[in-house]
Parts: C-alpha cells; structure tokens; sequence
C-alpha cells in the first residue's frame, strides 16, 4: 500500500479477540433489533433536522449517538471535555473502530471526514451523507488539495471537523503514523487541534480489541462482536489543544498531535484500569486547556 492508501498490520484472526464476560443469545438478537430501530429513527430525523434551523442539531447527534451506542451496549466515559470555545476546531484521533464516530459524536459532534466508500454503505451511508460529511476519495490523490480546502472553508466557518489522520483503522494496542496533509487545513485557517485519545475496556478495565474493525474484517461481523461483549466501555480523553502558530508547518502540527496521543493510549493500557461506571461527563464550565478515512502526506 502507499502512504496515500496506509494499511495497518493488524488483522482480525491475529488482533481481534472477545475477552471478557459474554452476552446471552437474547441479549444480542435485542440489542441488533435496537440497533435497527434507532437507525431507522435517524434516518427519519435526519431530513427534518436540516429542514428545521431551529433545532438543536448538536443536541440532538449527542443524544442520537449516546442512544446508538447504548443500544449496543457499550457505556461511555469521555475525559477532560472542555467547555464551549468560539471559532473552528480540527479534532483529531487515533482510529479502532466504526464506533469512533459515534464515540466523538456522543461528546463532541463535528462535521466527520470519512473514505468515499462508507457513502455507499447501506443505511449508513445515507446517514452520514445527510449528516454533513465531507467524503475523500483515497484512491485519487488529485482530490486530496481539494478536500484540504473544503475542511479549511469549514473551520473557518466556526465549524468542527473531526478527522482520523493514521489513515487506517488499527486495533487499539498500536497505532500508525498521522498523516499531516490534513492538519493543512488547520494550518490555512488558523484554527486549533484538538486530540483526542479513544480507548475501548472490559468490564473489568482490561483493554479490549473486540471493537476493532481492521483488514479484511466486515462490517457485520465486526457489529455481532460488539454485541456479544458484556459491559463494553469505550472511553475518550480530550488533550490539550495545539495552537497551529507554535509549531512551523504541518508536518511538526502532525507529528506533536501524534506524541501526546500516543502517549496517554501507551500509559493508559495497563490492566486493572477502572471501566465506565457512569454515563458521559458533563462539559468543564471553564473555557481552559483540556486535559476518538484515508489521508496521504
């Protein structure tokens, strides 16, 4: 693969494992059935939403997510969320699982980037599409200059783009290089980057790969692993946020993004780590520091 089409070495016969106490056959046939229902609700909201500006658009993807994600029994623990900022932001994160976006979406929604070709999956897609998000095509890298730009014009906006800069999904014990031509956009538009780290638990606090969605692994498979794990915690941790004017160009913006996620993932792994046991924090009142698609080079 190319450093515009990055894969990582992680697939599901070695990486992939169910540890931990199971759900009953019950259990998962009624969490698949909530799952359906509560895609079927979004893709009713959805067009009503957009229609009705007055809405509360954000609001209501917090809690359409936290429902989604509730429904397939996961619980939530989000870390160090900071309070409401004027002006874009470009968050950024390392990437496991197609659950990272409702993960972010339940804290922090924001416009997501994602590969040309979840558009195109069933139900899915026309969720996502209607959603607001910016698809890239990873196999022409004459579109790369172009979604960069669009990502700019957003930030620039106000708004908040949420993008997975390894450019693969991994299994959560390792991690790939972040891809730095996105974190251009930040750059451009003179907006901060905000990195996140997503990490999934037992019950029991022990790291899990069973959300993991790598290789050749398929969607449904990877969706019947996460309904047959009982007490699944998927965590996020904001980190403090990186001005683009303390660092001289994208690729140091990148590669400083990459450290401090990297880190809190590689400290944070050790067994016996206490897992979720209440729902997503609240928000700091306090607008101070804070403390999860393809891209090429």
């Amino acid at each position: 693969m190319s450093a515009w089409l990055p894969t990582a070495p992680c697939t599901p016969g070695d990486c992939v494992r169910v540890a931990g106490p199971r759900a009953g056959l019950p259990v998962r046939v009624l969490r698949l059935a909530g799952l359906l229902l509560v895609l079927a609700a979004g893709l009713v909201a959805v067009p009503v939403v957009r229609a009705l500006a007055w809405l509360p658009a954000e609001r209501l993807v917090r809690w359409w997510a936290r429902l989604l994600l509730a429904v397939l029994g996961v619980r939530v623990r989000a870390v160090g969320v900071p309070g409401r900022r004027p002006g874009g932001s470009l968050l950024v994160s390392n990437h496991v699982s197609w659950l990272d976006v409702l993960l972010v979406g339940s804290v922090r929604p924001g416009r997501m980037l994602a590969k040309s070709e979840v558009g195109r999956w069933p139900v899915l897609g026309p969720l996502t599409s209607w959603g607001g998000t910016i698809f890239i095509d990873r196999e022409r890298l004459r579109a790369l200059p172009g979604t960069v730009e669009e990502i700019a014009a957003v930030l620039r906006r106000g708004g908040r783009v949420v993008v997975f800069p390894e450019g693969s999904t991994w299994c959560g014990r390792g991690g790939g290089r972040f891809r730095p031509a996105l974190f251009e956009a930040a750059v451009r538009a003179d907006v901060p980057v905000q990195p996140l780290a997503l990490r999934y638990r037992t019950a029991d606090g022990r790291p899990s790969t069973a959300p993991a969605f790598v290789g050749e692994d398929g969607l449904l498979a990877s969706v019947w692993r996460v309904v047959s794990v009982r007490g699944l915690c998927a965590e996020v941790e904001f980190l403090p946020q990186l001005p683009p004017a303390l660092f001289p160009d994208r690729h140091r913006l990148a590669a400083a993004a990459q450290r401090v996620v990297e880190h809190l993932r590689d400290s944070s792994d050790a067994p016996g780590r206490t897992a979720c046991a209440h729902a997503v924090e609240r928000p700091a009142r306090t607008a101070g520091p804070a403390r999860p698609v393809g891209v090429g080079g």
